[in-house]
């Protein structure tokens, strides 16, 4: 599980992000990136009823999303000091963890926050 300290929960963070953030996308993600003032990265999921209308589809997703980015955080493969919003697109459904995997790392090499 993604550690407190790591997650983006509240509204006023989401719309900072939102105005003053960088954009990058990928094929079946896109990321939205801003600095923060803290000793570290926080993180944010955004997965729509335009994804699938079905929440169990919904939460895999979240879940699976969450696991790579606790795994990330945790062997210090990300920069300190950012917050990051991802925005899902509908290609991802039905897509393995590897695939997500690998499209995540393609969009933070884009963005140059991995070491």
């Amino acid at each position: 599980m993604l550690l407190r300290e790591n997650r983006l929960t509240k509204k006023d963070d989401f719309s900072r992000i939102h105005r003053l953030g960088k954009f990058i996308k990928d094929d079946y993600l896109a990321l939205r990136i801003a600095p923060n003032k803290l000793e570290v990265t926080r993180v944010g999921f955004l997965v729509g009823l335009k994804i699938s209308k079905k929440a169990v589809i919904r939460n895999k997703i979240k879940r699976i999303l969450r696991e790579i980015f606790r795994l990330k955080i945790k062997n210090c493969n990300l920069k300190k000091g950012f917050d990051i919003i991802v925005l899902v697109r509908p290609e991802i459904v039905g897509k393995s963890y590897k695939e997500i995997e690998s499209s995540i790392d393609r969009t933070l090499q884009k963005a140059e926050l991995l070491i």
